[in-house]
């Protein structure tokens, strides 16, 4: 006899973190990590520090070339960084 609510470990794992709201997290830090790959070697060089909180992306820059740059593509980057993590995470950006 055959139970028909039998899911497997990988569904019963997703469904858990979309409960709980941490499949929220996970994307937030996927982008973080993916930061290089997302915006490119040469802005990753300029970022000091980088976090998502509350839907803000905070980007800590060294150099106020690229900050310039970055200000005038805000909304490309939010849509490339939701593309990347496959849903909204970010809403806006803050250059620091």
């Amino acid at each position: 006899m055959r139970r028909s609510d039998i899911h497997s470990l990988g569904s019963a794992i997703k469904s858990y973190l979309k409960e709980n709201q941490f499949d929220r997290k996970i994307a937030e830090v996927d982008v973080v990590s993916s930061w290089e790959n997302i915006i490119g070697k040469p802005v990753a060089r300029a970022t000091t520090q980088i976090y998502i909180q509350k839907e803000t992306l905070y980007i800590h820059l060294n150099s106020s070339i690229v900050r310039n740059e970055l200000f005038m593509m805000k909304n490309d980057i939010i849509r490339v960084v939701n593309e990347h993590a496959g849903r909204i995470v970010v809403k806006q950006i803050v250059l620091k």
